[in-house]
């Protein structure tokens, strides 16, 4: 049996303030060629399918084409709440949906409920846990510790229970494999993920999924192994900078009688890389080494001394996309004045005054013209003073 592992998906979210919904789709005929070619049986999806609780209606529209195109493949879903999803939206509909080969776990009470798909001589029972809050799920797990990773336990332990009762009841191998939106020990984040709790109480060990043929975890964007069978897939795309050197894609797995067999990552690459780049602006807009970012979406750290005037506008002149502008001087002078309030009490004059502000907060000092500017005005509001 093949199997496709995914998640994170934040269908609607935006990269600081450009629109992801074309990448999205993109990525979903992606998903769709993958699945078609590599013959793949069941999907998962661990959690985030939406980036919202009230999604708009761009993404809700791009979700239900995709389910459709998915079924179409003939590949059986299996999909989980995240903490970024409304449960209860996003599982409307669940019973009716099972008999068209969606399987979607977002309650509490669904959790040692799994999802049984035959192979030959065996079967594999998915258990979906969606994002499982603290506070509401630690009464009826009869929970009293705080943090996830007591209730994480608690909920394996009604799957355990099921499980075993599944595997003493039939004649040949059950292979467990569990869908959870945790936060586990040893994962390694990236600035795009929402926290899930404060003080490392959301850090779940992954002794937690030991005993599971495969563990599909979600939450974390980068794709990353824990352990042979316990694995993030990471996000399908991009969604902050600090993943600019993440390989997107998938896991790819086979699951015999035996267990699970090879696992293999399947690779998305982005038609619209991301760039990081730094340096003096003159540089940037010049040099040849920065061409193959005009295409892309950039992140641009200026290293001039002060502040280049018109600075986004001059940049986006060669690279369009330039998303986030940031200003790191590497060879300003230090004023004997090392403060703000510093520079105020040793100011000369109210031109002084004026200046000192400007370059406080523009980090580019007064040229002449301005400072005549400030000058004539300070000027002009003397004599209407006077004449008052």
């Amino acid at each position: 049996m093949r199997i496709l592992h995914t998640s994170d998906w934040h269908l609607g979210r935006s990269f600081h303030g450009a629109s992801l919904l074309g990448a999205q789709r993109e990525f979903v005929d992606r998903l769709i060629a993958t699945i078609e070619t590599g013959k793949v049986d069941v999907l998962l999806v661990s959690g985030d399918v939406y980036d919202r609780a009230l999604p708009g209606v761009d993404a809700v529209k791009l979700f239900d084409e995709s389910l459709v195109r998915l079924r179409a493949t003939g590949v059986q879903m299996v999909i989980t709440s995240g903490n970024h999803d409304s449960a209860l939206r996003l599982g409307f509909g669940s019973a009716l949906l099972e008999h068209a080969g969606l399987h979607l776990r977002t309650s509490l009470a669904d959790i040692d409920r799994p999802a049984i798909f035959n192979g030959e001589g065996f079967e594999v029972a998915v258990y979906g846990l969606p994002y499982l809050e603290p506070r509401m799920v630690a009464e009826p797990l009869g929970v009293t510790e705080p943090g996830h990773p007591p209730v994480i336990r608690a909920a394996l332990d009604k799957v355990r229970t099921d499980l075993a009762a599944r595997q003493e009841a039939a004649s040949h191998p059950v292979h467990p494999v569990v869908l959870a939106h945790v936060f586990a020990a040893g994962g390694a984040s990236s600035d795009s993920e929402r926290e899930l709790s404060i003080g490392g109480l959301d850090i779940v060990p992954t002794s937690h999924f030991a005993d599971f043929t495969y563990a599909a975890l979600g939450h974390l964007h980068g794709r990353q192994q824990l352990a042979e069978h316990i694995r993030y897939s990471g996000s399908p795309i991009p969604y902050s900078f600090s993943e600019a050197g993440h390989r997107k894609g998938a896991w790819l797995l086979d699951i015999g009688p035996e267990g699970l067999g090879e696992v293999r990552g399947i690779d998305w690459p982005a038609a619209k890389e991301l760039r990081i780049l730094k340096g003096k602006i003159d540089d940037l807009l010049t040099a040849d080494q920065y061409a193959s970012a005009q295409d892309a979406w950039c992140q641009v750290t200026l290293t001039d001394t002060h502040r280049p005037a018109d600075a986004m506008e001059r940049l986006r002149g060669r690279f369009p996309d330039t998303l986030v502008l940031n200003f790191e001087p590497v060879d300003r002078p230090v004023d004997e004045h090392d403060s703000y309030a510093d520079r105020l009490a040793a100011a000369a004059s109210p031109v002084e005054v004026c200046a000192g502000f400007v370059d406080h907060v523009r980090l580019r000092p007064l040229n002449n013209a301005e400072k005549d500017l400030v000058a004539s005005v300070l000027v002009q509001m003397r004599s209407e003073k006077v004449q008052a």
